[in-house]
C-alpha cells in the first residue's frame, strides 16, 4: 500500500464515534461496559455449553461456535491510532468474523429445518462429520473474502492525513481516503458482500418456509408453540444483525456517502453480539438451566478456595 506523501509514515487516525471531549468519557465507559458484558455473556454460554452432555448437539455446537465469534468479532473494533498494517489487519479480521456470523446464522437456520421438519432423521442427518464440514465451509469462504477485500484496500495509494470519522478501520471509509481510483473497491465493496448477506438470507428464508409449514400441519397448539420457540431466539438474532449490516451498507451505497454513522456500525459491532447472550441465556430453557448449574460450580470453587 503506497502513500501519496512520502514525507510522514502512513497512519490511519481513528476519530471515534464524537469529537466532542464531554461525551468522550461516557461513550467509552458505554463501550466498556458493553464489551465487558458481551465477552462475559457469551463465555458464559459457551462454558455452560460444554459443560452440560446433554448440549452436546448439532444446534448448541453452532450456538457454541457463534458465541465464540461474536467475542472476536467484537474485540477486532478496539479504537486507536492504526499504522496502515495495522488497519488493514483490523479490516481483515472484523470482515472475517463478519461473515462468519452471517454464515453461521444460515447454518442454524438449516439445522432448525432438519429438527423440525425432519426430527426422526434429526441425528442421522446432522452428523459430527456434516457439523465439522459446515463449520468448515463458514471459515474457508469467510476467510476469502476478508482476504480479497483486504488485498484490494492494498492496491491503493493513500495521501495524508488519514483520518478516519469512525471508532474502527471500516472498509468503505479506508478505501475512500485513497488518492488513485476506487471504481474497482466499490464493485467489490458493495456487490460481494450484499451478494453473500443475500445467498446467506435467501437460505435462512428457504429454511423458515418449509419450517413454517411444518409447523402449521402441527394440529395440537402446544406443539405449535413448542416448535416454535425453538426458533425465537435465533430468528431474533437474524433479524437484528441482517437488518443493521445491510441497512448501514445499503445506505452508504445508494447516498454515495463513504462516512456511514458510526452509531449505525454499533448496532452490529457490539450491541447484536452483547444482545446474543441475552436473548439465548434468557429464551432457551436448557441454557438457562445449563447456567445456573455452571454457576453454582463457579461458586462451590470460589468457597473452597
Amino acid at each position: 500500500m503506497a502513500s501519496g506523501d512520502n514525507s510522514q509514515t502512513s497512519r490511519f487516525l481513528l476519530l471515534g464515534s464524537s469529537e466532542d471531549p464531554e461525551l468522550q468519557p461516557l461513550i467509552f465507559g458505554l463501550f466498556l461496559s458493553m464489551y465487558l458484558v458481551t465477552v462475559a455473556g457469551n463465555l458464559l454460554i459457551i462454558l455452560a455449553i460444554l459443560s452440560d452432555p446433554h448440549l452436546h448437539t448439532p444446534m448448541y455446537f453452532f450456538l457454541s461456535s457463534l458465541s465464540l465469534v461474536d467475542i472476536f468479532f467484537t474485540s477486532t473494533t478496539v479504537p486507536k491510532a492504526k499504522p496502515s498494517a495495522g488497519c488493514i489487519t483490523q479490516m481483515f479480521f472484523f470482515l472475517l468474523f463478519v461473515e462468519l456470523d452471517n454464515f453461521l446464522l444460515a447454518v442454524m437456520a438449516y439445522d432448525r429445518f432438519v429438527a423440525i421438519c425432519h426430527p426422526l432423521h434429526y441425528t442421522v442427518i446432522m452428523k459430527p462429520w456434516l457439523r465439522m464440514q459446515l463449520a468448515l465451509v463458514c471459515w474457508v469462504i469467510s476467510v476469502l473474502y476478508a482476504l480479497l477485500q483486504s488485498l484490494v484496500v492494498l492496491w491503493l495509494s493513500f495521501c495524508v492525513p488519514l483520518e478516519i470519522h469512525h471508532f474502527f478501520c471500516e472498509l468503505n471509509q479506508v478505501a475512500h481516503l485513497a488518492c488513485s481510483d476506487t471504481f474497482l473497491n466499490d464493485m467489490v465493496i458493495y456487490f460481494i458482500p450484499v451478494l453473500l448477506a443475500v445467498g446467506s438470507l435467501a437460505g435462512i428464508l428457504c429454511s423458515y418456509s418449509k419450517i413454517i409449514s411444518s409447523i402449521r400441519a402441527i394440529f395440537s397448539a402446544q406443539g405449535k408453540h413448542k416448535a416454535f420457540s425453538t426458533c425465537a431466539s435465533h430468528l431474533s438474532i437474524v433479524s437484528l444483525f441482517c437488518c443493521t449490516c445491510l441497512g448501514v451498507y445499503l445506505t452508504s451505497a445508494v447516498t454515495h456517502n463513504s462516512h456511514s454513522p458510526p452509531m449505525a456500525s454499533v448496532m452490529y459491532t457490539v450491541v447484536t453480539p452483547m444482545l446474543n447472550a441475552f436473548i439465548y441465556s434468557l429464551r432457551n430453557k436448557d441454557i438457562k438451566k445449563a447456567l445456573e448449574t455452571t454457576q453454582g460450580h463457579i461458586a462451590l470453587e470460589l468457597r473452597m478456595h
